[in-house]
């Protein structure tokens, strides 16, 4: 028996909600098999994160290089980075030709930054020119939330209108597509901005807005989702769509762990 592979090169969560777990559970979930890159670990639950441990470089792009170096890996997606040098590290170690997502994880459902050249309450921003260029440039798909556009692209993203002109912005890095979310979006769906390079309008992803504060991963699981699906051989907008589908029946299968925000659940599509 085979199966496709899918490398994470992301952070550990140790509540196991978002993070490498997340990413390994939805991979496993749609048929692909999951390796993984550890680029920081975690001490966090479901009230916030406490501690954050970098990796060195040095551990990361050996990790990078083991599983690339030995397996057929058909996508690699990346998580929390933790700073512009490890940014650099991954860009550097990363194989060409293989399909790459980049969430460019900021700061985590629960309040805490996750990256140390954020944050909103001072107002600085991405330095998306020297911090992240190289691998938006890599990127099959960039996969912000409205937070994250917002600090790569220095305008308020608080509407549709705002999502198309992000996703554009983000175009001129030179990745191939950019997927900006909807979910902190105020409306009544939960509609996705997808545009592809090329392309002469967005591509509308909707499902329905469930009411809910227990979100701790979606973006983790869109993400891991879209991955598996090009991993799979599917197709940029097609890999979206069904992701979206994806992270809309793990919300919907969420689960609540303990005292503060729950978690949603890929493996719920199983069950």
């Amino acid at each position: 028996m085979t199966l496709p592979v899918a490398l994470s090169i992301a952070g550990v969560d140790s509540s196991g909600g978002a993070g490498v777990t997340a990413d390994l559970a939805t991979f496993g979930a749609l048929g692909v098999w999951g390796t993984c890159a550890i680029t920081a670990v975690t001490a966090q639950n479901s009230l916030g994160v406490d501690t954050i441990e970098s990796m060195s470089a040095d551990i990361v792009v050996a990790q990078i290089g083991a599983v690339c170096g030995d397996m057929d890996v058909r996508a690699v997606k990346t998580g929390m980075l933790g700073s512009p040098e490890m940014v650099q590290t991954v860009v550097d170690a990363l194989p060409f030709g293989i399909p790459l997502v980049v969430d460019p994880v900021m700061v985590a459902t629960t309040g805490a930054q996750l990256f140390s050249a954020s944050n909103r309450a001072t107002g600085t921003q991405f330095d998306a020119k020297n911090d992240w260029a190289r691998l938006l440039a890599r990127a099959t798909i960039v996969t912000p939330n409205a937070y994250e556009a917002e600090a790569f692209t220095g305008f308020a993203v608080t509407d549709e209108d705002a999502m198309v002109r992000a996703a554009r912005a983000l175009l001129e890095h030179g990745c191939e597509s950019v997927l900006v979310k909807g979910g902190h979006v105020g409306q009544r769906l939960a509609r996705d901005c997808l545009i592809l390079q090329g392309q002469a309008g967005p591509i509308w992803l909707e499902s329905p807005r469930i009411d809910t504060a227990d979100t701790h991963g979606t973006g983790c699981v869109l993400s891991a989702a879209i991955a598996a699906r090009l991993a799979l051989g599917h197709s940029i907008a097609d890999a979206c769509q069904r992701a979206k589908d994806v992270v809309t029946n793990a919300i919907r299968n969420r689960v609540s762990l303990g005292k503060g925000v729950g978690a949603v659940n890929p493996r719920g599509r199983l069950r």
